[in-house]
């Protein structure tokens, strides 16, 4: 192949990525975006080999076979709740093939002779730094998603230093590896060092950040492995791999920006795990579910609170003790009859769904309601759920179609015509807090208007704050709320059996 024709190729393919990730920020093209993108970047592997004559090595066959054996039987055995997972170890895995390459580039292994060995150190030693961390940093947040490691940030005493010393002795390395040429020895030194303090600072930086905010974590690693394509990219001289690692890096790098803003939170706070509140248990991780318990409130029937237990692991909730039961007066409405009256049903979905997979009786129960005439769309946060789209990847599983999924700006001026809100394990998305308390985490946060809907639902663990630690003024309204406690599952198949 001449150089002309792999240029043309690079820059079709590159424009084929973009487009594709064009077309999946659109819920009705997202699925077309994906197959391009997917498509254009297996077109780039094989265009890279023939390029540079690898083909003929027989070699390579049977790794690629592995590699695509692994992918399949991940795709097929994964399951959706355990998509943030995946995607972190994705991330990870690309940024650790970013070091190997940056590795090999250093050592001169497969790699043809430069005239830039100045270029060609820097950029390896920037591979496997920036490889690295988001290797370890993607572990770090796989391993809190799973509940292996504390969903609290864990800060150690003079964190911050520690991770500036890290910073510096990388810069030094990198400047290090500029001036040593070929020499083996000083080779040698440079590389294990990158490998040593890139790989413990991908663990301090990403050990801090609290559980909850792991969608924003993400999508920077996942920014981060882009980067460290591009770069290794620089090192060996792959058009392609720069143009691709750039478009990955800047696009999640964007998407960390629109969800910092989101959630109105910086994210060298959230980085540094400055927007966790420790003053009080209430304020860690309580968007999830556990005992069954139905509760309405009213004017006059306090609201009580179920006791809550340590945080289930998904799939393995703890039956109730007792019937699910229903308090109320008799004037007035259940939940029942609310979602039984209602012509307009806005489902707000959270982690809560997530954790009791309780996606399937949603999808359920918004059939119920259409077939009885409600019209039912779905309200997504950005930041609902520890990955971006998490709900719409949930949704999706459970076949709900892609045209009843609306984001916040969309539909959030319906809440206020709507009959009935109905919010299953979302709390701080949900608090209208966010407007006014000024003194709270929150403050200025974009928030969906349930509190505006002529009627709430709200399918929750307990009465509990949410991750922010701040109160929920709607779990204190003595009109139009209904609160349904435990678990969501639970709650769902009353709702189903009482529409019945």
């Amino acid at each position: 192949m001449s150089f002309t024709i792999y240029i043309v190729a690079c820059a079709i393919l590159s424009v084929a990525v973009l487009t594709g990730i064009s077309l999946m920020s659109k819920v009705k093209t997202a699925v077309a975006g994906n197959l391009i993108s997917a498509v254009s970047l297996f077109l780039g592997v094989v265009i890279t080999l023939v390029y540079n004559d690898i083909l003929s090595a027989w070699t390579i066959f049977p790794f690629m076979l592995i590699g695509i054996l692994i992918g399949g039987a991940l795709a097929a055995r994964v399951k959706m709740i355990q998509m943030p997972q995946l995607v972190a170890l994705l991330n990870g895995l690309g940024g650790f093939a970013s070091a190997l390459v940056g590795t090999l580039s250093l050592l001169g292994v497969g790699i043809p002779k430069t005239d830039y060995p100045l270029f060609v150190n820097v950029t390896s030693v920037l591979a496997i730094v920036v490889g690295l961390v988001t290797l370890f940093g993607s572990l770090v947040a796989a391993g809190k998603l799973h509940r292996l490691l504390p969903q609290k940030p864990v800060v150690w005493k003079n964190h911050s230093l520690i991770l500036n010393l890290c910073l510096i002795l990388l810069l030094a390395i990198t400047l290090f590896a500029a001036f040593v040429g070929d020499h083996p020895s000083m080779i040698a030194v440079a590389l294990i060092g990158s490998i040593v303090i890139s790989s413990f600072f991908g663990v301090a930086f990403a050990i801090r950040v609290g559980g909850a905010d792991m969608p924003i974590t993400i999508s920077l690693l996942n920014s981060l492995s882009g980067v460290a394509g591009a770069i290794a990219g620089m090192a060996v001289n792959d058009l392609l791999l720069v143009a691709v690692g750039g478009i990955v890096g800047a696009s999640g790098l964007l998407l960390t920006q629109v969800m910092c803003r989101a959630m109105n939170r910086g994210l060298n706070d959230i980085l540094t795990g400055k927007t966790s509140v420790t003053s009080s248990r209430q304020g860690i991780e309580t968007e999830h579910v556990a005992e069954a318990e139905i509760v309405t409130k009213t004017k006059t029937d306090p609201v009580p609170v179920t006791k809550a237990g340590t945080m289930p692991e998904a799939g393995t909730m703890p039956k109730a003790v007792h019937e699910p039961k229903l308090k109320e007066e008799p004037t007035k409405k259940t939940a029942v009859h609310v979602l039984a009256e209602a012509k307009s049903v806005i489902i707000v979905p959270g982690y809560g769904m997530a954790l009791a997979q309780a996606q399937h009786l949603v999808k359920q129960l918004a059939d119920k309601l259409e077939a009885n005439g409600a019209e039912v769309k779905f309200a997504i946060h950005p930041v609902a759920g520890r990955m971006p789209g998490h709900m719409n990847v949930l949704l999706a599983e459970a076949d709900v179609p892609y045209d009843m999924l609306f984001e916040m700006d969309a539909v959030n001026d319906e809440f206020v015509s709507t009959d009935a809100a109905l919010v299953i394990g979302a709390n701080d998305v949900i608090n209208p807090a966010a407007r006014d308390a000024t003194d709270t985490p929150i403050y200025g946060m974009p928030v969906l208007n349930v509190d505006q809907a002529k009627e709430v639902i709200i399918c929750n663990y307990d009465l509990k704050p949410g991750y922010s630690g701040v109160e929920n003024p709607l779990y204190k309204r003595e009109e139009r709320i209904h609160l349904l406690l435990g678990d969501a599952k639970d709650s769902l198949e009353s709702l189903l059996k009482g529409l019945t």
